[in-house]
């Protein structure tokens, strides 16, 4: 059988966070419950209605170009992109098609071919139950006109994983600028993957003309809603195509859903071309200049940009921080913001006990609801975790009695100093009370203590957890083992 090489380039919608829809003053209010409560005679395309481009959105993509090191348009246009499904009201979508807002750039080592605005559908819901509306499709406008952004990766991904991890840096990335929330469960990000495989002679040729890697055919899997499902859809339809060949058969280029229950993907409609949808710019919409426009100017959305997540997760690693510890703040805003207060001004030893507490006991609480954000917003707490490891670093509580006093802080917020001496869990570290429990641990046991005389270690060890039940684990254990080791001389 030839071996395959599969080429994937993805397509990726994402709702923009505006206050208001893409070109109208409708809210753009993604959690409303109410069926077409946030629409008007704009959105809904009523006949003598003209739109207005939403600034906000405008800026919105051109700082992510800006933040992806991609070529921010001078000029540009919007399209009427025509096709007539029941959830687009004007029977056209507006998008852009010649004159993309942004350009080329890089994100997670892949290729960018542009990104481009548009607005959004409205969302058809088909009830096939035996309610009243039973067995009828139902449509809600309140997300017909929501800006979205699309953008779309040249065709250099080779694997499943890889295109899962792109999806992800992109919804980390528009979380930090604040330009979405991206959640996938709530239709907020959309992935669609185009997926081709050659055989692996054909797909490292050069083309000399086109000086690009020979391709297969293509096929388009639409609206993955979950990385799980890009990855698995993409692992799948490499597999369909694999076989598809390897039996003398052709594929087909064409639209696929993913059937999340079956695992599956499955033919909906043949894939059309651009020129099926007869591209021209918009009538009622001006030409954008963007240069004229001080605020789109690069120079001004850089002064804008946040940290960038992999601009954080290198921060944390300078720090001394784990990789996984690393990840997780990078990819966790809230759990990344608290851990900045509790380590502010320090690193190395210190930032990783401060990570380690906060991935073991922090982070595990909060995701079965043991913790809730509003204990991680509030910066007193993340100054009380600074001050219990403070105390572990000095001797004053022991790993596990810090472990006790912080799951009482995480109910209480009180100092983890009061909580360690009202519980008892402060470490003694008075080298004359030490020294008793050491005088008297070895009384007890004389054949241990001539055994350590003799080379063996483990007898000490056996000391001092005698010296530990005796103090009831209040006794600093390094303190306590240095005082057994004197007294036996």
């Amino acid at each position: 059988m030839p071996q395959y090489r599969p080429t994937i380039g993805l397509e990726i919608h994402a709702e923009l966070k505006t206050r208001t829809k893409m070109f109208c003053a409708c809210l753009n209010n993604p959690d409303e419950e109410t069926p077409n409560k946030n629409i008007c005679p704009v959105c809904m395309a009523h006949p003598g209605t003209l739109p207005v481009i939403n600034r906000e959105a405008v800026r919105l993509v051109l700082l992510m170009g800006t933040a992806l090191k991609a070529t921010l348009a001078n000029y540009t246009e919007f399209d009427r992109k025509n096709y007539f499904y029941p959830d687009i009201p004007k029977g056209y979508q507006i998008s852009q098609y010649a004159h993309p807002l942004v350009s080329g750039g890089e994100l997670n080592g892949v290729a960018l071919t542009r990104v481009h605005l548009e607005e959004d559908t409205a969302r058809s819901q088909h009830v096939n139950d035996l309610s009243p509306n039973g067995g009828r499709s139902l449509v809600d406008y309140n997300r017909a006109g929501v800006p979205l952004m699309e953008l779309v990766t040249e065709p250099v991904i080779h694997d499943a994983k890889v295109a899962g991890d792109f999806a992800r840096e992109l919804q980390l990335l528009l979380r930090a600028l604040g330009a979405g929330e991206a959640n996938m469960e709530k239709g907020e990000m959309r992935v669609e993957a185009n997926i081709s495989i050659a055989p692996v002679r054909s797909a490292i040729e050069i083309n000399k003309k086109e000086m690009n890697p020979i391709l297969g055919t293509k096929v388009e899997v639409k609206n993955l809603n979950s990385f799980r499902s890009v990855e698995r859809a993409i692992a799948y339809e490499i597999e369909r195509q694999t076989k598809l060949l390897n039996n003398g058969e052709k594929i087909e280029q064409e639209t696929r859903g993913w059937d999340e229950n079956k695992q599956t993907t499955f033919s909906q409609r043949k894939k059309e071309s651009s020129h099926d949808y007869r591209y021209f710019p918009d009538p009622d919409l001006p030409k954008l200049f963007l240069s004229e426009i001080a605020e789109f100017k690069r120079d001004i959305l850089e002064k804008e940009l946040p940290e960038l997540p992999w601009q954080k997760r290198d921060r944390y690693l300078k720090l001394g921080l784990k990789k996984d510890d690393a990840e997780m703040f990078a990819r966790e805003q809230l759990l990344g913001n608290f851990f900045d207060k509790a380590a502010l001004d320090v690193r190395g030893e210190t930032a990783l006990l401060i990570a380690n507490y906060i991935g073991s006991d922090i982070a595990g609480k909060r995701e079965v609801g043991e913790v809730k954000d509003t204990w991680l917003l509030d910066p007193a707490n993340a100054l009380r975790l600074r001050k219990l490891i403070e105390l572990i670093q000095r001797g004053a509580l022991s790993s596990r009695g810090a472990k006790d006093v912080l799951a009482i802080m995480l109910s209480q917020s009180d100092d983890p100093e009061v909580i360690a001496k009202e519980k008892g869990l402060v470490q003694q570290s008075d080298t004359g009370l030490l020294s008793e429990i050491a005088q008297k641990v070895i009384s007890a046991n004389p054949q241990v203590a001539a055994d350590y005389r003799t080379g063996k270690e483990a007898a000490l060890q056996f000391l001092v957890g005698q010296g530990m039940k005796e103090s009831r684990g209040s006794a600093n254990p390094l303190e306590l083992r240095e005082q057994i080791k004197k007294v036996i001389g």
